[in-house]
């Protein structure tokens, strides 16, 4: 085994240092299985940053009621008298109650909505999302960054920090054209990049008014006592109504949604990473093979002066491997260089737009470093076989 050992560090040595000889074959190798690491790891990291921005929205003390049977806002439906026998409900339910003994919480509805503005043909489409002032403390971890909350009964609204940035017309005191009324921006806030910083903020009655909603309930926000209120909180309205309800916390809402999404950018982007995976293997079998050839007479003296088939093979699968790693690694950091922290937007939850910022992460880095080494041992099989029958 020792000797093995030896035998395989002088051919690989031997190896390493012809490298100037195959410069550019040698380059080409690492180069191409560098981007098929950057494609990988730029897929990895919109749909980590998808996740992680639908991850980080809401609160696990905040309870969010559904109708219908439904998780997604827009396709629920809470009727009025379930909100009010909710409200005048006084069994333990497990919900915060302010001084006057009121349930802390929020009636909303989330209306799409195009925003058009001077150059831009096609418009986005945003979600405005109509709530009781309550709504904003009843949202842990969002500050007002700008300017003021919007106004009761006005046609105001509070712009997410994100997308107040990344589109024109929102700034604080700008007009706005939503639906077939004018809104005022009032203010910005800021969410730490969770979701909510994609959406429109305004008072639910003027939302109502705005776009013909009157007497719509789509979810209603309580505040719960605890995390681990919303079993109870379950248990006390299993029989409020005939009606479907979900209920669930804001996290495990917003955590839900993220998958769907995050696993569709993924079927695009691993089929892609595989079909450039097998051109990048191509690559590195024809660069070893050329290595092979170019030292045929280097491998057929070492091996007449008693090196082994296993050393041949060892080395040569070395060379690849090492070649592989070095792409892998320039892939990994010009991906972390171009794609980590870079906007991005894409249709997310109550089908509008959502920005979040792609994440290039420690797992993503390895997944996408691994298959780049895959492709170095892979292609470099064959090849090291060859060196072996080399006399």
């Amino acid at each position: 085994m020792a000797s093995l050992i030896r035998q395989t560090l002088v051919m690989t040595r031997a190896n390493l240092l012809s490298l100037p000889r195959r410069r550019a074959i040698s380059l080409s190798m690492s180069l191409s299985i560098a981007l098929v690491v950057m494609v990988l790891a730029g897929f990895l990291s919109m749909a980590k940053g998808f996740e992680q921005a639908l991850k980080g929205t809401g609160s696990s003390a905040v309870a969010v009621i559904l109708g219908g049977g439904t998780n997604q806002e827009t396709g629920s439906d809470i009727p009025p008298d379930v909100v009010r026998s909710i409200a005048a409900k006084r069994s333990d339910l497990g919900l915060v109650r302010n001084a006057a003994g009121e349930l802390v919480a929020s009636r909303e509805i989330v209306v799409p909505v195009d925003v058009r503005h001077p150059g831009d043909n096609l418009g986005q489409t945003m979600a405005l999302r109509g709530m009781d002032l309550s709504g904003l403390s009843l949202r842990d971890g969002v500050t007002l960054s700008a300017g003021r909350p919007f106004a009761r009964g006005s046609r105001e609204i509070l712009v997410g920090d994100r997308l107040a940035h990344d589109v024109p017309g929102f700034g604080v005191g700008d007009t706005v054209r939503l639906g077939a009324v004018d809104w005022t921006v009032s203010g910005h806030f800021s969410a730490g990049g969770s979701a909510f910083e994609s959406e429109l903020w305004a008072d639910l009655d003027a939302v109502r008014a705005g776009f013909d909603r009157q007497g719509e309930v789509q979810t209603l926000r309580l505040r719960l006592e605890s995390p681990a209120s919303i079993a109870t909180l379950r248990d006390a309205l299993s029989d409020v109504t005939e009606t479907p309800l979900v209920i669930t916390s804001e996290t495990d809402l917003y955590a839900g949604q993220s998958g769907r999404t995050s696993d569709l950018i993924r079927l695009f982007g691993w089929p892609l990473a595989l079909l450039m995976a097998v051109g990048a293997g191509a690559g590195a079998l024809n660069t070893m093979m050329s290595s092979v050839a170019d030292r045929a007479s280097e491998i057929a003296v070492v091996r007449t002066l008693g090196f082994g088939r296993m050393a041949a093979f060892a080395s040569t699968w070395i060379e690849a491997v090492l070649l592989s790693l070095a792409g892998a690694a320039i892939g990994v950091a010009a991906s972390w260089a171009l794609f980590n922290g870079w906007q991005a937007s894409t249709v997310g939850v109550n089908n509008t737009r959502m920005m979040f910022q792609l994440a290039v992460t420690g797992d993503v880095m390895t997944m996408a470093a691994l298959l780049g080494l895959a492709i170095g041992a892979i292609g470099g099989a064959l090849p090291a076989i060859a060196a072996t029958r080399r006399r």
